[in-house]
């Protein structure tokens, strides 16, 4: 099976502007191809931007379907590689704050909702979603779906691999004073849960907001593949089955779970 490239869009595009986020999402994918990128990843909140404030999160929710999303699915389908981008989705009388996952031939593979969410802008803003693990495939890769604060949880994590996900795509929008969940958490959480993790964030201040960057790809055996520093970046690497499946056989934590203990967590 071989690797799949996976490109990492650190950016946080024109908070306010979706026609000018998918400008700059189709030259993301249009460089990430040309690399031999079959998956390209953004932040969370990218379609509209994060700091919108809750009238502009009203006045920008699309359906999964609606205009930009198929707009989304244009860029992948010309590009020939998937796309997993954050926005918010209106979705009956709720607004939740979304990932999307659009294959290469534009066909939408996944959509999934934030469980967990941060502060009181996000919890006056956003109806949180009920579905813990949404999954998909690429090519022979299991791919899981989180946001943001959802991967902080180790439950989260953990779900995942217990549904046998291969590489967990994150779009975040993690902010200062938080670095150390970009450099320390996200390697712990893949080394512990036997994954890929993609985890991708915003960069710069928006409003009250001051991204700090920081987007990687972490490894099963708890090494940072790739690292961005706090400006916009693409960055590209790759996913390889081979040394997944090597670090699942050495590394013991799922084979040795005792599950009748921990009944009582909850």
């Amino acid at each position: 099976m071989p690797p799949l490239r996976t490109a990492l869009l650190q950016n946080s595009g024109h908070p306010g502007d979706p026609a000018g986020n998918l400008k700059v999402l189709d030259e993301a994918a249009a460089r990430a191809a040309a690399d031999g990128a079959g998956l390209l990843v953004t932040a969370e909140m990218f379609l509209t931007g994060y700091a919108i404030g809750g009238g502009g999160v009203r006045e920008l929710a699309e359906p999964a379907d609606g205009p930009s999303g198929r707009a989304v699915a244009d860029i992948a389908a010309a590009h020939g590689l998937a796309i997993l981008y954050g926005y918010p989705e209106r979705h009956a009388d709720a607004v939740h704050n979304s990932a999307r996952l659009v294959g290469a031939d534009g066909t939408e593979l996944a959509n999934y909702r934030k469980t967990h969410l941060y502060g009181c802008f996000e919890r006056a803003s956003f109806t949180p979603g009920e579905a813990p693990v949404v999954q998909a495939t690429i090519g022979e890769l299991t791919v899981g779906i989180l946001v943001c604060y959802d991967v902080e949880f180790p439950e989260n994590v953990r779900a995942h691999a217990l549904a046998g996900t291969d590489l967990l795509v994150v779009p975040t929008a993690q902010m200062h004073p938080f670095e150390f969940v970009a450099e320390s958490l996200i390697p712990v959480r893949a080394f512990e849960s036997q994954m890929y993790i993609a985890y991708v964030n915003r960069s710069g201040r928006e409003g009250e907001f001051d991204f700090v960057g920081l987007s990687c790809l972490a490894g099963p055996d708890g090494a940072t593949c790739l690292r961005a520093g706090r400006g916009e970046e693409l960055l590209l690497g790759d996913v390889d089955p081979k040394l997944l499946a090597t670090s699942r056989r050495i590394n013991p934590y799922l084979r040795d779970r005792r599950p009748g203990l921990y009944t009582s967590l909850g």
